[in-house]
């Protein structure tokens, strides 16, 4: 079917996000063109505020509105824990399980040589700038369980090993083949919990 051009060109946008074929962007689309204008427009400035206020933190390279972020700042969580994860979304996923109380560091992608992602591709060199400090005891590799995620994971435990850094990985309670951010909390808590040294 073919949409009037300024309708075809928002159905293009949505078509661009992840995970949205022709349907959903359509369905979409029209939805956006049913709201009212203050509606239209509080979306609209959302999306460009986000953009504008939020950026990397220097320590984590996690999203944040500070820097450093509040989860690097705050005194309660246990400086001596890092948990690796792939991308900002899994450390929501992982916060929402309240249990976890270390930092955190985000790769910004997992190894993947079939598609030219290597080590310099990713934030492994910021992670092994922080084990500098020397008061890092574990860090926690919550990687995606898919190929990728587990090669990342592997890598990264091989690097630290020679440091003296307590290498683990997240319990399979997991989905392989799955993405952390979608699993339930009560989950990624006990696969947290049950995490086993490489």
């Amino acid at each position: 079917m073919q949409h009037v051009a300024p309708l075809a060109k928002l159905v293009e946008q949505f078509r661009r996000l992840p995970g949205i074929g022709p349907k959903s962007a359509t369905r979409l689309a029209y939805y956006v063109l049913e709201m009212e204008k203050g509606q239209a427009q509080a979306l609209v400035h959302a999306i460009v505020e986000a953009k504008d206020k939020i950026g990397y933190c220097s320590v984590c390279y996690n999203f944040t509105d500070t820097d450093p972020c509040k989860i690097c700042q705050a005194q309660s969580r246990d400086n001596t824990v890092i948990c690796v994860v792939e991308e900002p979304r899994a450390v929501a996923a992982i916060e929402r399980s309240r249990d976890y109380r270390g930092l955190y560091h985000v790769l910004h992608g997992a190894l993947s040589p079939l598609d030219g992602i290597g080590p310099e591709d990713i934030r492994i060199k910021e992670l092994l700038q922080r084990l500098q400090t020397g008061n890092i005891r574990e860090v926690i590799m919550a990687t995606d369980p898919d190929v990728e995620g587990e090669a990342t994971a592997m890598y990264l435990a091989r690097l630290l090993k020679p440091l003296g850094v307590k290498a683990t990985r997240i319990a399979h309670g997991l989905p392989v083949g799955g993405d952390i951010e979608y699993v339930d909390e009560v989950t990624l808590a006990k696969a947290v919990e049950n995490r086993r040294e490489l």
